[in-house]
């Protein structure tokens, strides 16, 4: 199965055995999630951003669910905004893109849907890898591979590790010690891509707010 950005992300953003989200500061996984959406639309040629902008150049669904009702908003009348206006926006709304990705992916079979109750009282759903696949731990091997060797990336994990390092999501890919030597490696990536340049040092831009706003601890 290809999977989108966002469903790697996504994948990327769960525990591999219980299926609960992998603990992160703050908002990080919402903003992650939704530059990873922004991404793909540019790639699908229906978005360009710059530093600053954000502009639809075509408005023509693209025949997925998530990224249709992404670029339906960003093509509304009047709905201008800076590219750091749209992560912001949507990454408030991210609680209601994520059910949908994951239920997807339950679909496809790469995940489990399970409901439980936390402390025998409070639902708790949770979405564990299914058995016998392999695009768990293939998204996160294919990316340590491009953190830690010294090969030319392609340009889709060139954008993944540029969101990675813009939302603060290194440490899910590597050890601490890894982190260290591969924080070079990292900058170069991340600055490879226009695409990253733009929507990445958007990311970060707010990340880094909201962590003197002390939102994010």
């Amino acid at each position: 199965m290809a999977l989108t950005m966002p469903e790697e992300i996504l994948l990327l953003l769960l525990d591999d055995e219980t299926g609960k989200p992998v603990g992160l500061p703050g908002p990080a996984g919402d903003l992650a999630v939704v530059g990873a959406i922004l991404m793909e639309l540019a790639l699908a040629g229906r978005i360009d951003t710059d530093l600053d902008s954000l502009t639809v150049v075509d408005p023509r669904p693209i025949g997925d669910p998530v990224l249709d009702g992404v670029l339906a908003r960003l093509a509304e009348p009047g709905a201008a905004r800076t590219s750091r206006g749209w992560i912001q926006d949507f990454a408030k709304g991210a609680g209601l893109l994520r059910p949908q990705l994951l239920e997807r992916l339950v679909q496809a079979g790469v995940l489990r849907r399970v409901e439980d109750r936390f402390l025998w009282v409070f639902p708790e759903r949770r979405y564990p890898k299914a058995e016998a696949r392999v695009e768990v731990e293939e998204v996160r091997a294919r990316l340590r591979h491009v953190l830690l060797d010294d090969s030319i990336p392609e340009p889709r994990d060139a954008l993944l590790i540029g969101l990675a390092r813009a939302a603060s999501l290194v440490p899910l890919l590597v050890s601490p010690d890894e982190a260290v030597r591969a924080a070079p490696r990292v900058e170069r990536i991340a600055a490879l891509e226009e695409l990253s340049r733009s929507l990445g040092a958007a990311t970060r831009d707010i990340y880094a707010a909201l962590m003197r706003q002390g939102a994010i601890h």
